[in-house]
């Protein structure tokens, strides 16, 4: 019985202890950059659109689908300054390292394979493969089908 109420115990204590995210904005770290020399142009990264669900006859969500894709960085590759504002994400580094430029944080923020970071409506970033190796990243993210996707990062 003590073992079963510790256990438990000790599960309920881990259950509310904030997680720690990697590829976060380091503590302390917070704050408002103005991405200054951010790339503007994609170099060296293949985005490919895996699959789409039309969420209008979903859930209601007329002109929105909710993406799938597949980001292919080279040494090197760079996926240009955009904004989250419009369209929530869910970005997983599969392979690889990347370094995101946040608006958000005042020092580069590098992701790792396994790492997953939240694009909401108040980030505008870029992202480099600064690594030696090719980067792989998928991102889900609420697409606006609306909007003009001239821009193949958008």
């Amino acid at each position: 019985m003590k073992t079963t109420l510790a256990l438990l115990t000790a599960l309920a204590v881990a259950g509310t202890a904030a997680p720690a995210f990697a590829g976060t904005c380091p503590a302390g770290q917070e704050g408002s950059n103005p991405l200054a020399g951010a790339a503007t142009m994609p170099a060296k990264v293949t985005d490919e659109v895996l699959s789409t669900v039309d969420l209008g006859p979903e859930i209601n969500v007329n002109g929105r689908s909710l993406r799938l894709r597949k980001l292919v960085l080279q040494p090197g590759g760079v996926v240009p300054m955009h904004s989250h504002a419009d369209r929530p994400a869910l970005i997983m580094t599969a392979s690889g390292t990347v370094t995101e430029y946040s608006s958000k944080c005042l020092v580069p923020i590098v992701h790792h394979a396994g790492d997953v970071s939240t694009e909401t409506n108040n980030v505008t970033h870029w992202w480099k493969n600064t690594g030696k190796t090719v980067a792989i990243l998928y991102s889900s993210d609420v697409h606006n089908d609306g909007k003009d996707t001239r821009n193949a990062m958008q």
